[in-house]
């Protein structure tokens, strides 16, 4: 039974790798094997530097105070991204949330499991998506992230704990202050794990990960975390990194 389950999972494995496309979903020019994305392209993804608010993350000087987390709810702490959205990260988030190309995520989850959050008893929460939002794409982004951070972390995930209470508008143009008061009450938990890691794929002003951790902590979590694979830069920092 052993070399028969052992046979239909390496035909499995060669049939998922020829209905794979040949080349780089980002370059076009080199064999990215298993993971859509060659080693080139995502060796171009910007890491986020030292030193980082102890909170949330953001590059900072040590002499300054941040600022994005400030009146994040005390229960909320150590937020992590792997990379900046820029580039080549910006366009595999599109392929990922937006083209179908889901099997992205175990390349965006490479970077993200050494992140300090990602310790003993931490538990994975997928940020969940609006039952029309995902009916329409077909999945969750960000609980694809989080299958492929589990596996390769060797973490417990929980998909169940947290639920959209409300369906919301899409974020994508608003500002810091209507995004707040968009996701405000936006999420549900029940019996959510004492350390709970919220997992999504990128962070922009972190109102998503604020009004998840309030519900998560509301529920009874001791403490909640959060990672994601890709942080968007303010547009200040973008442009000195460029000179």
């Amino acid at each position: 039974m052993l070399l028969f389950d052992a046979r239909w999972r390496d035909l499995a494995a060669d049939t998922g790798r020829w209905l794979l496309p040949g080349d780089c979903l980002l370059c076009h020019e080199r064999d990215p094997a298993d993971d859509l994305i060659c080693p080139v392209c995502r060796s171009r993804w910007h890491r986020v530097p030292d030193p980082v608010c102890d909170r949330c993350g953001q590059p900072r000087d040590r002499d300054t105070s941040c600022r994005i987390c400030q009146d994040w709810p005390a229960g909320l702490g150590s937020v992590r991204s792997a990379v900046w959205l820029d580039g080549a990260a910006r366009r595999a988030v599109h392929l990922l949330k937006y083209e179908g190309w889901w099997r992205l995520a175990t390349a965006m989850a490479r970077p993200m499991v050494g992140l300090p959050p990602l310790g003993r008893g931490a538990v994975l929460v997928p940020v969940p998506l609006g039952r029309a939002r995902e009916r329409t794409r077909g999945y969750n982004q960000s609980a694809k992230l989080s299958v492929a951070l589990a596996r390769q972390a060797r973490l417990a995930i929980n998909a169940n704990c947290l639920v959209r209470s409300r369906e919301t508008p899409t974020q994508t143009r608003l500002t810091p202050d209507q995004r707040a008061a968009n996701l405000r009450s936006a999420f549900r938990a029940v019996r959510p794990p004492a350390h709970a890691v919220l997992v999504d794929d990128v962070f922009t002003t972190g109102a998503t990960l604020v009004s998840a951790a309030a519900a998560l902590l509301a529920a009874g979590a001791e403490r909640v975390s959060a990672v994601t694979f890709a942080r968007a830069e303010p547009p200040l920092a973008a442009i000195n990194r460029l000179v």
